[in-house]
């Protein structure tokens, strides 16, 4: 079993999918029903919940009542497809949900499924008619924003209204958005859902069978879950950091596969044909093999067809974004290294050091604690380490003469247990990095027991709400120790909890090529700082706080998530803090970052955007006159806001440097600040 900890994928759509990385699955379909295999996937998870949470919570009628809300909220999270007489007539057998898991019958996923498909083509028809329907946008009407203040549609006639609105409202999206109208509009939205209505279909039984189970291990708390095997091949790839395939992330867009960005050094671009906004429409196997036609085909089986072995060619049939007839690419797969994901230095020179010359300032992003897990488990000496590549950045940085280390964890949201641990030690000279209590209150004790260290200078980590897990464990551990100053958001995530992946099938053959069951998500412990409070709920708060729009995104923290872990704290671990932070030093950059941040116009504007974004939030339902929708959408769109932020911290598919700008400029310039603390303090 492997421990780790990550946060759940970030609230919101995601984008861009990586070629080979599929980091979430659709939320229905049509499969033929339950197979063999399923009652022993079913049985093994309703055996190992129970015995293994930490909570150790019985898969009783209150877990059935939790995971039939959550199975329905996955399948309908806005309440537009089911009538509330089908989610009564489901509640109503909530508690059959424990008791059948536990003999292995899925029966009733499948049952609840046929209803939600036969709603969801009834509403698919009805948004098709709606479309081209004369709409009146001079009245005064508006659409609830949250789901949560809605019941579902009691009738046909409700449910028309509901879509009604919403077609209205998807018309005026489209008008301020991208400027189309009329006929364009139309088309627009006819294919729309209509490819919608397609995906739907073609979910299989695997997709199926993880939305449900990992509604009934959700209920147990929102990190626990089950992963399908094609879900864990893929959560492999993002620990290791490699893949083989051609290297491009894609995206679904009205039934076609669009590339969205080519990974520079992958097959693609040293092919150098595919092109971004390029729509792929068919996909063959080698040199001869058929072309399969995609258009409408669902994301994760496009990207299946695509991956392939190092050596082995596809080929794509693309229509080109500038224009032209179809095009087919033939390209050899290669091993791809996942460059957007790893740890990444650069150094700046800023301010003048007491001898005139100008500091020099080290800067690592590392968007994930990853690490190789077959790697490790094999013995291969030189698998991949976030703590390795880490270290031969600070290794660099001494060579080059830094004075300082900046370490952006604004996108982190965790990874490996064990590089948490080692990667701290890289700034500590040893001891205790974090505790850990299981489900019978025994606490244990993970010390850096390496004496070294690779960087002792001055330290700034930097945090966002996004910074969760192992994120955590770093940044309490250097606020423990006073090692360094914690700057960004007010708090990271606030995910307190380590989780263990348990393959189903070695759980179940224990045979070294056991068949590919998925396997179990698992929260088994808490961890808590050197100083015995948890990071559950709560986060690591910041020394010195940014103003940032992210510290504002509603669902983003831990306290926001269904059935999250409480807070809670142990005794504090024998540990000694470092001592180069204390609260003079905190207060005085405190005070001097308020009022560059004070003067700043980008800050200024970041403020703004804060209180236009949460006064937008705050309004329960949105205008669909035309006239007071154009001009709301003016003050600010929360929803595009919002999902530009999750956009820039998933960054996925791209290989990216660190650039600099306002919000980079002030931590920098926080830590010129402390560097110049130092040299008075040495002085006195």
């Amino acid at each position: 079993m492997s421990r780790f900890l990550t946060s759940r994928p970030s609230a919101g759509p995601i984008w861009a999918l990586l070629l080979s990385l599929i980091v979430t699955i659709p939320a229905c379909g049509d499969p033929a029903g339950p197979r063999t295999q399923d009652r022993h996937i079913a049985q093994s998870v309703a055996l190992l919940l129970p015995r293994q949470h930490l909570t150790r919570h019985p898969l009783d009628g209150e877990i059935g009542q939790r995971a039939m809300g959550l199975f329905l909220k996955a399948l309908d999270p806005m309440k537009l497809y089911f009538y509330q007489s089908d989610v009564d007539r489901f509640t109503q057998q909530a508690e059959r949900i424990t008791e059948s898991v536990q003999k292995g019958d899925v029966s009733l996923a499948y049952e609840i499924f046929d209803v939600y498909l036969k709603r969801l083509d009834e509403r698919v028809k009805l948004a098709l008619d709606l479309i081209r329907q004369p709409h009146d946008f001079t009245v005064d009407e508006e659409i609830v924003r949250d789901p949560d203040l809605l019941s579902y549609p009691k009738d046909a006639a409700e449910a028309h209204d509901r879509w009604r609105k919403r077609i209205k409202l998807d018309l005026l999206v489209l008008k301020s958005d991208k400027q189309l109208e009329g006929q364009a509009a139309f088309e627009k939205l006819e294919k729309r859902y209509s490819s919608f209505g397609k995906r739907m279909h073609q979910t299989d039984e695997d997709e199926l069978l993880e939305i449900y189970l990992t509604a009934i291990c959700e209920s147990y708390d929102p990190h626990t879950s089950y992963m399908s095997p094609e879900t864990l091949e893929n959560f492999d790839i993002t620990m290791k950091l490699e893949l083989e395939g051609i290297g491009a992330a894609l995206q679904s867009e009205d039934g076609y596969t669009i590339v969205k960005s080519v990974i520079p050094g992958g097959a693609a671009a040293k092919d150098g044909r595919l092109k971004v906004e390029d729509k792929v429409v068919g996909v063959g196997q080698g040199e001869s093999g058929e072309i399969v036609d995609v258009v409408d085909m669902k994301l994760s089986d496009v990207v299946q067809l695509i991956r392939g072995k190092r050596g082995t060619v596809v080929r794509l049939e693309v229509l080109p974004a500038a224009g032209g007839p179809r095009q087919i690419y033939a390209i050899t797969r290669e091993r791809i290294e996942l460059k957007d994901s790893e740890a990444k230095g650069r150094v700046f020179e800023q301010g003048s050091r007491p001898d005139g010359k100008p500091y020099r300032i080290g800067v690592i992003d590392l968007p994930s604690f990853y690490m190789d897990m077959s790697g490790a488990r094999m013995g291969i000496p030189e698998f991949r380490s976030t703590t390795r590549d880490v270290r031969r950045i600070l290794d660099d940085f001494n060579r080059q003469g830094v004075d300082a280390v900046i370490l952006d964890l604004r996108k982190n949201g965790g990874g490996s247990l064990q590089e948490a641990i080692n990667l701290t030690g890289l700034f500590i000279p040893s001891g205790p990095v974090v505790q850990v209590k299981d489900a019978v209150g025994r606490v244990s004790v993970y010390d850096d027991e390496d004496t070294s260290v690779a960087w002792s200078g001055p330290l700034i980590v930097v945090i966002s709400k996004f910074s969760a897990s192992a994120s955590e464990i770093l940044a309490g551990a250097i606020q423990d120790y006073r090692r360094g100053l914690i700057v960004g958001d007010t708090s990271t995530h606030g995910k307190g909890t380590v989780q263990s992946l348990m393959d189903l099938g070695q759980q179940l053959f224990r045979l070294p090529n056991a068949p590919k069951l998925g396997a179990l998500k698992i929260t088994i412990q808490q961890f808590y700082r050197p100083d015995g409070d948890s990071t559950q709920h709560r986060g690591v708060p910041a020394d010195i706080t940014l103003p940032s729009i992210t510290d504002h995104l509603e669902g983003i923290a831990e306290s926001d998530l269904k059935y999250a872990l409480p807070f809670d704290r142990i005794d504090p671990a024998d540990y000694k803090p470092n001592g180069d932070v204390d609260s003079s030093v905190i207060d005085y950059l405190k005070t001097r970052s308020a009022e560059r941040v004070a003067a700043s116009a980008d800050f200024q504007k970041v403020m703004k955007d804060i209180e236009r974004y949460r006064t937008q939030r705050a309004r329960k339902t949105i205008p669909l006159n035309e006239e007071k929708f154009l001009a709301q959408i003016k003050e600010l769109d929360a929803d595009k806001t919002e999902r530009s932020q999750f956009e820039k911290l998933n960054n996925q598919g791209e290989e990216s440097g660190i650039e600099r700008d306002y919000y980079l400029d002030e931590v920098i310039d926080v830590m010129l600040d402390y560097l110049q603390y130092r040299v008075v303090a040495r002085t006195r």
